[in-house]
């Protein structure tokens, strides 16, 4: 099932960061920092009562004018309200209801989006309460208390956050229909390759509305097939910050990711794999995603017998953290190898969700330990007593050990490497697990 999407609005200083970490630095594991992709913390993965969902906080800069604040409020609702399941507003019992707030709430009751009501900062529910009351004014529902600092109340929203998200993974036809993200920075070409593969395939196109949000999908039936495209190209506005719009840019990726069998990550020829590509990319690759790298705009490159290689090698070197990625070279403007895209998302696919039999998987192993022993420390060496897949989409292994300690990430990597020698699972990551075993006889 696809986790659905909580985001996080309010004014400067109400106390969205402070919920934010709250949710993601305890109540989880601390947001790793893969990639660059969420060193300012922009989403988190979220678990309350076996329901997992992915949290992004809107926020931005806090400028000192009134009309700027409310302008970015109204930004941020609105990148809430394309990309959210369920929006979280946050308001603040001492500073009261302001004007901001209720024209960010019209904004948010029109949208026919789930909305939570939370009043930050009520440290104590017998002293504030009254003041709590004044934001049913707002005519968005059941205002919540909560104290983000004290973690008051935070069970109470979570509940009726969770409350909000549709049942099941949606209808086994969605399921059936492979989904692919388009995700890249602005203005890399994501649209036109969208178009052009849906226009140009003399499919049947249908204009589809996202299950859970705004977004549109279109679905495209290519050689009998259907499959259903998540464009993120379009941004609303022009943003008047870079820093904005990269924010922009990775909130909507991580939505369309969530909801994605493979990402379609594009990338412009003209200007070469960038560290913003790496941090969009580093969503899929986390969220263990079937990737291809679509490197569009290559009939404008001047090309020699090198230049291939010389695009690769490039790529590779700032997306180092995905070697299995695939990789295209693409034009939307001339369609040039467009159409192989599908043959490529199909292999991914097939690759995202092999199966590989214990007992070939454990010879696989033997055969590794007997090529490169396991490492060893004080005397004690690690001992690999078996391995099986526990997982699909991505291929998940456990390996069982003796002593977790002595399983270092290096052997781990030769592992999955010698998997991948023998079976491909190109286009794909490789999840692994280690767990302890006692030996027999202790």
């Amino acid at each position: 099932m696809n986790k659905p999407v909580v985001a996080v609005v309010g004014r400067p200083n109400v106390g969205k960061s402070t919920l934010f970490n709250a949710l993601a630095g305890e109540m989880i594991s601390i947001v790793k920092d893969t990639p660059g992709v969420t060193r300012d913390r922009i989403y988190a993965d979220v678990s309350w009562l076996d329901r997992e969902f992915t949290m992004i906080d809107t926020g931005g800069i806090e400028p000192d004018s009134k009309d700027i604040i409310l302008s970015q409020m109204r930004e941020q609702a609105q990148i809430a309200i394309d990309t959210a399941d369920v929006i979280i507003f946050i308001t603040d019992v001492r500073q009261g209801l302001q004007d901001a707030d209720s024209k960010v709430a019209d904004m948010l009751r029109r949208c026919a989006k789930p909305v939570v009501l939370v009043v930050n900062k009520v440290d104590s529910f017998e002293k504030f309460m009254p003041d709590v009351y004044e934001f049913y004014n707002l005519g968005i529902g059941e205002p919540i208390p909560i104290s983000a600092a004290s973690r008051l109340g935070l069970g109470d929203m979570l509940d009726e956050v969770i409350a909000h998200f549709p049942e099941g993974a949606g209808t086994e036809e969605e399921e059936e229909r492979p989904r692919i993200a388009i995700v890249g920075k602005p203005n890399v070409g994501k649209s036109s390759i969208l178009n052009k593969l849906a226009g140009e395939n003399r499919a049947i196109v249908s204009e589809i509305a996202g299950t859970t949000r705004d977004a549109i999908d279109t679905a495209v039936t290519y050689d009998g097939r259907e499959y259903v495209f998540i464009d993120t190209a379009g941004l609303r506005r022009k943003s008047r910050i870079k820093e904005e719009l990269e924010r922009y840019s990775i909130i909507r990726a991580v939505a369309a990711v969530e909801r994605a069998d493979v990402v379609l990550m594009v990338i412009d020829a003209v200007e070469g794999a960038t560290e913003q590509d790496a941090k969009i990319a580093g969503i899929a690759h986390e969220r263990g995603k079937g990737v291809i790298i679509v490197v569009n705009k290559w009939d404008a490159i001047e090309k020699d017998d090198k230049t291939m290689r010389k695009y690769e090698d490039q790529i590779r070197q700032v997306l180092s953290f995905m070697p299995y990625a695939e990789i295209m070279y693409v034009s939307a403007l001339t369609g040039q190898r467009l159409n192989k895209l599908y043959d490529r998302i199909d292999m991914v696919i097939a690759n995202q969700t092999l199966r590989i039999a214990t007992g070939v998987l454990n010879e696989i192993l033997s055969e590794a330990v007997a090529m490169q022993q396991p490492p060893s420390d004080k005397g004690k060496r690690l001992k690999l007593y078996y391995m099986t897949q526990v997982a699909v989409k991505p291929p998940t292994f456990v390996i069982f050990v003796n002593d977790k300690q002595l399983m270092h990430f290096s052997y781990t990597r030769y592992l999955e490497n010698k998997i991948r020698e023998a079976f491909g699972f190109r286009g794909t990551a490789l999840k692994f697990y280690i767990r302890e075993r006692k030996e027999k006889g202790r």
